[in-house]
C-alpha cells in the first residue's frame, strides 16, 4: 500500500476540519440558512468551484430555485426556476443519483438557456442530491470543478457534506412543524390563545414605536352549547372548524384569526381604528347570520356572534386589557354603530 504523501495528510487534516466546523455549526446554529450556509462554504474551500449553489425542491410547483448561488452569475439566479427534470440539476433532483459531467456540451441533459441568462460558461458540473428517506430535498450544484484531482475520496467527501445539508433541512422542518402545533388551535387551524398574547405583546410594542393603532374584535357564539347537547360534540367541533375558515376568509393577509377557547374567537386586525373594526364587525356578524353551517352532515346549522370591540391606544394599552375590554364591550353596546338596530 503506497504511503501517504504530504500533500494527502494536509487534505485529510483539511477533511476533518472541515467535518468539525459543520457539525459545531449543525450542532450549535438554529437557523437552516446559516448552516447551509456554512456547508456550501466548507465544500467550495475544498472543491474550489468557479461557482456553486444550492437548489431547493418546491415540491408544491415540482420546481427548483436556487437557495444559495456563489459567484459572478449569482445576482442573476435569484429569480430562476428550473422544472424537475430539467437541465443536469432537475435530472439529479428527479432521479435522485448524483451526476458527475465533465464536459457539459457533450450531454443532452444540460440546460443551456441558465448559462444564456446569466452570461456564463459553464464547462463542467458535479451534481449531488439531498435525499431524506425516499424524497430529494435540493440538490448541490459544483461548476468548473478541476476534474483531474476528483477522486474516489473527494466523491465521499462530497456525500458526507451533502448528508449534513439534508439532515440540516430534515431537522428544521421538524422543528418548523413541531413550533405550528404548539401556536395553532387543533380544531379550527386557527392560532391559539398561547400565541394570542405572544402576537399581542409584539403589536402593542410596534404600534407603540410606530404611533399605530390596532383593533380587537372579540367573538362569542351565541347559545354553541344547544348544538353539543342537541347534535354532540363532534358536530360542535365540525361547526367551530368552519366558522374559522370563514372568519379567516374574511381577514386581509397581515390580519389575525385565533380560537380563545370553547365557542370564542378572537380576530388582531394591526394598523386598523375603531371605524375599520366596526365595518369589519359588521361584515363578520352578517357571513355568519347568512351562512348555513354543517351541510355535509345533513344539517343547516345558523349562527350568531355577540362581537365585541377594542382599540390600543384608546381604549387599553396592554394585551390582557385589550382583550378584556373586547370581552367586555360585546356588540349589544355597540350595535346601534353597526346597523341603527
Amino acid at each position: 500500500m503506497p504511503e501517504a504523501t504530504d500533500a494527502d495528510r494536509k487534505r485529510q487534516i483539511q477533511e476533518v476540519n472541515i467535518f468539525h466546523d459543520v457539525a459545531k455549526a449543525l450542532t450549535s446554529m438554529l437557523d437552516l440558512d446559516s448552516i447551509l450556509q456554512t456547508i456550501m462554504e466548507k465544500m467550495a474551500e475544498y472543491f474550489r468551484p468557479d461557482t456553486w449553489s444550492l437548489l431547493m425542491v418546491d415540491e408544491e410547483h415540482q420546481e427548483l430555485y436556487f437557495a444559495i448561488a456563489v459567484g459572478d452569475a449569482a445576482e442573476a439566479l435569484k429569480n430562476v426556476r428550473l422544472k424537475v427534470g430539467e437541465g443536469i440539476a432537475g435530472w439529479v433532483a428527479k432521479h435522485g443519483e448524483q451526476l458527475i459531467v465533465p464536459d457539459v456540451y457533450t450531454d443532452p441533459r444540460f440546460a443551456k438557456r441558465i448559462d444564456e441568462m446569466t452570461k456564463w460558461e459553464t464547462r463542467s458540473i458535479i451534481c449531488v442530491p439531498l435525499r431524506s428517506k425516499h424524497r430529494v430535498l435540493g440538490v448541490i450544484q459544483l461548476v468548473n470543478v478541476h476534474m483531474e484531482n476528483f477522486s474516489e475520496q473527494e466523491m465521499f467527501f462530497l456525500h458526507s457534506l451533502s448528508d449534513y445539508a439534508a439532515i440540516a433541512i430534515e431537522n428544521a422542518r421538524s422543528v418548523e412543524k413541531i413550533q405550528e402545533l404548539t401556536i395553532t388551535d387543533d380544531c379550527t387551524g386557527l392560532y391559539n390563545a398561547r400565541h394570542l398574547y405572544k402576537v399581542l405583546e409584539t403589536e402593542v410594542y410596534r404600534s407603540s414605536r410606530f404611533n399605530y393603532e390596532f383593533t380587537v374584535l372579540f367573538i362569542d357564539l351565541d347559545h354553541f352549547k344547544q348544538v353539543n347537547d342537541t347534535h354532540g360534540h363532534l358536530i360542535g367541533s365540525k361547526l367551530l372548524a368552519e366558522i374559522g375558515y370563514l372568519i379567516k376568509a374574511q381577514l386581509r393577509l397581515i390580519d389575525y384569526a385565533f380560537r380563545y377557547g370553547g365557542d370564542e374567537f378572537v380576530v388582531l386586525l394591526p394598523q386598523t381604528g375603531k371605524d375599520a373594526a366596526l365595518t369589519v364587525a359588521k361584515r363578520l356578524r352578517d357571513q355568519l347570520r347568512a351562512s348555513m353551517f354543517c351541510q355535509e352532515e345533513g344539517l343547516n346549522l345558523n349562527v350568531r356572534a355577540s362581537i365585541g370591540v377594542a382599540t390600543y391606544p384608546h381604549d387599553a394599552k396592554t394585551p390582557h386589557d385589550v382583550i378584556r375590554q373586547a370581552d367586555e364591550t360585546q356588540l349589544g353596546t355597540i350595535l346601534g354603530l353597526l346597523s341603527g338596530e
